[in-house]
């Protein structure tokens, strides 16, 4: 019998409520798990405990910024494979070059756009379980290959 799919898991990291207040309500029409985190190093304890599959991560935040933390979970083999997806109100070149330097997937200008927040939320979680699905089949292939021993 196939497994039924997990429901995805996003977490809001933003030290602003109304912020968070916001996204909730955005995300509240899709079919997942929703954690939220007030801080960066509360961002990184939340990754270990929730695990989830994305990250709306607000670049201005205390204790450790948006940056730090992206550089800090995409620099992790355990959290690599998270898709993050920077949503600040910082609009320079140099703070989205910056964003990417850190390992972003993407990112989203404040005032956010329930529209364009839905879609590339929706997109970089199927992106997501793509990635995971393909990493699962590489690793049942390696499996086979040995089982099978070397090749003549």
């Amino acid at each position: 019998m196939a497994q039924s799919p997990q429901k995805s898991r996003i977490l809001i990291a933003d030290d602003n409520g109304p912020n968070v207040e916001l996204l909730e309500a955005y995300l509240s029409g899709l079919d997942v798990d929703i954690a939220v985190a007030v801080d960066g190093r509360d961002t990184l304890d939340k990754v270990a405990s929730f695990q989830p599959d994305l990250i709306l991560l607000d670049v201005m935040m205390p204790k450790l910024s948006g940056f730090e933390v992206c550089e800090k979970l995409k620099g992790d083999p355990e959290t690599r494979t998270i898709m993050i997806l920077m949503v600040t109100a910082l609009n320079e070149l140099g703070d989205i070059e910056r964003a990417v330097e850190a390992g972003t997937d993407d990112f989203l200008s404040k005032p956010v756009n329930k529209l364009e927040l839905l879609k590339r939320v929706e997109n970089m979680l199927k992106l997501h379980h793509v990635t995971d699905e393909v990493e699962r089949l590489r690793q049942y292939i390696a499996q086979m290959e040995d089982a099978a021993g070397p090749r003549v």
